[in-house]
Formats: C-alpha cells, sequence, structure tokens
C-alpha cells in the first residue's frame, strides 16, 4: 500500500486505534451547550491550586492520569508521551511529564496541537516504532491573556473578534490494536500566513491554514465533503468559521451542514465569550467529548477534523511581525 496520497496526506497501511480518552473542563465550559459530554467538570478554575499555571498543569495531569486509568493500562506500557500547550517552553506539558514520568516528546502547535500530537502518534504507531503513545494538551483562560494579552486582574474589554481561551485539557491514548474509532490518515499543514496582526483576531489570523488544508486533503484523497460525517475545524470561533467558508467557496468548494467549529460550539454563541472558544484544550476537550462519544454511538462513522493554531508570539507581534498561521487533518473513522 501506498501511504503518501498526493502531496500532504498519508494514509496508515495498519490503523492506530485510539483506546481511551478524557476530556477535563472548568465552570464555563461545563456550563457550555457540549458540557454533558465532558468526562470531569471542575468548579474551581484554580483547581485548588495558588496560580493559574499550577491549576493548567493538573487539569492536564488529571487528563493523562484518567485517560490510563479508564483504558486499563500502566505507564510502563506506555511507549511515548506527546504533549503542548500554549505557554512558553510548554512548562504544562514539560512539567506533567515530570510527574508522569514517560518518554516525552514535547510539541508547539499552537491550538492545533491535539491534531499534530495525533498526527504524529499515527506515524510512530504505524511505523513500528511504538504500541500505545500518549497525547495530552491542555490551555487556561487566565494563564493564555496573562502570557498574549493582559492580566485579567486589569479588566480590559476585548474586541467582539477576539476569543475566549477554553480551560481544561483533554488526553487520548493510540494503540496498535483495539476496537477503534481507528485514525486511518493524515493531511500535514504548512504555515499560512495572509499578515494578520491582530492578536484580537485569531481566527482570521488560522482561516486561511485551514482553508488550505482541507482544499489539500480533499485534493490529496479525491474526496468530497459529503464524504464525511462531520468536517471539525478546532478552534476558528465565528469569525473564522466565516472566513473558511468565504475561502473555500472562492476556490468552488462548499461545505454544508456537517460543518462544524469546536470555538463555536464551546460556548454556544454567547456573546460574553467574543467570538467563541480558542485555545489547545477547545479542540481537544470537544474531541474527547462530544465526537467520540457520538462515533461510539455510530451517529458519526467519518470525521475530518483539522486542528487550527495561530503562531503567535507577543515578542513577535510587538516587533511588528504578523500571525502566521497552522493546521493539521486528521481523518477519524469508526
Amino acid at each position: 500500500m501506498e501511504k503518501k496520497q498526493g502531496d500532504r496526506t498519508y494514509m496508515f497501511a495498519n490503523p492506530p486505534a485510539l483506546i481511551g480518552a478524557k476530556s477535563v473542563v472548568g465552570p464555563k465550559e461545563a456550563a457550555g451547550p457540549v458540557g454533558q459530554y465532558f468526562d470531569l467538570k471542575i468548579d474551581d478554575p484554580l483547581f485548588g491550586e495558588t496560580t493559574a499555571e499550577k491549576a493548567e498543569r493538573r487539569f492536564l495531569i488529571e487528563a493523562t492520569n484518567a485517560t490510563l486509568e479508564g483504558a486499563n493500562l500502566a505507564k510502563d506500557q506506555i511507549d511515548f508521551f506527546l504533549a503542548g500547550d500554549l505557554l512558553n517552553q510548554i512548562v504544562s506539558a514539560s512539567f506533567t511529564a515530570r510527574e508522569l514520568r514517560l518518554p516525552f516528546l514535547g510539541l508547539y502547535g499552537a491550538c492545533s496541537t491535539m491534531a499534530e500530537g495525533g498526527m504524529l502518534a499515527g506515524f510512530l504507531i504505524d511505523g513500528g516504532f511504538a504500541q500505545n503513545v500518549l497525547v495530552g494538551v491542555s490551555s487556561h483562560y487566565q494563564t493564555a491573556e496573562r502570557q498574549f494579552r493582559y492580566p485579567i486582574e486589569l479588566n480590559i474589554k476585548h474586541k467582539l473578534s477576539a476569543q475566549y481561551t477554553v480551560t481544561g485539557a483533554g488526553a487520548f491514548l493510540y494503540a496498535k490494536g483495539g476496537d477503534g474509532p481507528y485514525l486511518k490518515g493524515v493531511t500535514v499543514g504548512k504555515v499560512v500566513d495572509y499578515k494578520i496582526k491582530d492578536p484580537s483576531d485569531m481566527g482570521a489570523a488560522m482561516a486561511p491554514a485551514a482553508a488550505d488544508t482541507i482544499l489539500q486533503h480533499f485534493e490529496d484523497t479525491g474526496r468530497e465533503p459529503d464524504y464525511y460525517d462531520l468536517i471539525f475545524t478546532g478552534d476558528l470561533g465565528k469569525v473564522g468559521m466565516q472566513l473558511v467558508n468565504a475561502l473555500l467557496e472562492q476556490c468552488g468548494t462548499r461545505l454544508g451542514s456537517n460543518y462544524q467549529d469546536g470555538g463555536v460550539m464551546i460556548f454556544g454563541g454567547d456573546g460574553a465569550f467574543g467570538a467563541g472558544g480558542s485555545g489547545c484544550a477547545c479542540s481537544a476537550v470537544i474531541t474527547a467529548g462530544y465526537i467520540l462519544r457520538e462515533l461510539a454511538a455510530g451517529r458519526l462513522k467519518r470525521v475530518l477534523l483539522v486542528g487550527t493554531g495561530a503562531l503567535h508570539s507577543p515578542l513577535t507581534w510587538q516587533q511588528g511581525e504578523s500571525i502566521p498561521g497552522i493546521a493539521h487533518g486528521i481523518v477519524l473513522e469508526r
């Protein structure tokens, strides 16, 4: 079997099974329209910790431990732990890896990190380098505001195009064998930059990369949008979702009602959250919660999940640089 299809898509000869996943969310996420799908709902955004950074780390530790426990696997059965977050030096992931004491590969794809981790897990397992790979990501409203915008104590009024970083974490366990759902293939993203310079409009920065990956996936595979029961972008929010539709229509591709965005889903269009949710945890908790449960129930059979990320650095933005975007696609099938 030729694994590479077209320019950037790879279909696995022995598709890894997704044998376990858990979502952990904060109170605002739990109160949203998909809140019933999440596994662990924490009433305190600080999770009993003294800082938001420590709280984010605890969200990720809870998600990874719960995933291992749910799959009935011991830590010594895990070949690799792939993880990332939004903070400088991916400290949530690396400190979690310190506690788990697993072989660790740190990732940074901004909000696309969950899809990037799944993609790399697929390569490792299908390539024969691993039996079991644990993937984890996290984000937190307070940590992201402090690093990328302003500390929440300043009570800065956000633009309507701004997004609200999801507080939570998701973990996924990919294995060489199992009942599925299965990771059938991936489309590797390219960095796309339309020279967006507004850090309060991440949806516009990420949308071109999402459209590029979706178009490339269809070109590489010869599939049409209706092949999938769900085409899911990670966290473009209302602004980015509209832009993706417009960009795709310019290229002759129209997505129908099977297209949804995690940033829109998680808060349900509530204006208090600007254009919607964002953060590494946004696509992760909806995938671990809503999407995998719908696959298990048979209401979904084929899903194209496109993780989107704004590769924004406060340092380069302050030096006048734009905000590039990235998007990776993974195919999950029941």
